[in-house]
């Protein structure tokens, strides 16, 4: 209850104080105005605790209602979460800490930032959470109901593979086998000045690149990967950092173990604990 003060003591300032009101009514003075702080309060999420200025006397008068547009996801709650962001995004811009007292203030907001965040992260899981368990069950059903047609794709793949593979093994052993006889033709047509026979080339026949159906197509297409022969040669330009394991280190020991090439520094940041 938010509550002010008036000569007949504390008072709810929702309603106001009666005995007020009851003398205001016999003189015919105007209605009381009431406490009300200047500030809008600001609330944290987590402890149900509001921040309000200082006090100042105004008038209540009644807002009007307005209706209000919630994007997809959005509720009450939420809205009134982005409210006390904006709020706070306000506070943050017109800020500037230049005592002790400014960076107590400053990490007061800070704690309630961090509440706010909290507060928000949770309403968005509690909102995602029906649909992500909805999205699960239906890639859980859809790769059992597609489990054979890609069993089928792959054995499909990789007996066409293995046929336009040894067609093209042929291919190459007979191109070979002519090479062959034509290099000792021309070695006896060295010696000899002719040939002692023709030269019995066998036909080439060339392997498929793409068979083609009634329904479509399928061919070889080339996927060019690489492997590593010798690491040492290797120029530095395609040597990679192994990052992680090097963060692990600094995170476990810092500037203390020494690795050569690399160097650990120190880099704080500002982090805030909730009590």
């Amino acid at each position: 209850m938010t509550t002010g003060h008036c000569p007949h003591g504390e008072f709810d300032l929702l309603t106001g104080c009666e005995k007020c009101m009851a003398e205001r009514k016999g003189t015919g003075d105007a209605p009381p105005t009431i406490a009300s702080t200047a500030a809008e309060p600001l609330f944290s999420p987590d402890s149900n605790a509001w921040r309000t200025g200082d006090e100042e006397v105004r008038t209540v008068e009644p807002e009007p209602e307005t209706a209000l547009t919630l994007r997809p996801g959005e509720d009450i709650e939420a809205h009134s979460y982005f409210d006390e962001a904006t709020k706070l995004l306000e506070y943050a811009e017109a800020r500037v800490i230049k005592t002790l007292e400014d960076a107590k203030a400053a990490t007061d907001d800070l704690s309630i930032i961090s509440r706010l965040k909290k507060a928000m992260e949770s309403k968005r899981k509690e909102k995602l959470a029906p649909h992500e368990a909805e999205v699960k069950a239906i890639r859980d059903t859809y790769n059992y109901l597609m489990a054979p047609v890609l069993e089928a794709e792959k054995i499909t793949k990789t007996k066409q593979t293995a046929f336009l593979q040894e067609q093209e093994r042929i291919r190459r052993e007979q191109e070979e086998i002519n090479r062959k006889r034509l290099e000792a033709a021309q070695a006896e047509m060295d010696l000899k000045g002719e040939l002692s026979e023709p030269v019995n080339l066998v036909e080439v026949q060339q392997a498929p690149e793409r068979i083609k159906s009634d329904l479509g197509a399928s061919g070889m297409v080339d996927h060019w990967v690489f492997q590593v022969d010798d690491f040492a040669q290797v120029p530095d330009t395609y040597k990679v950092i192994d990052s992680v394991t090097l963060g692990q280190i600094a995170k476990k020991f810092h500037d203390t173990k020494p690795v050569p090439g690399i160097k650990f520094i120190n880099q704080p940041y500002l982090a805030t604990r909730l009590k």
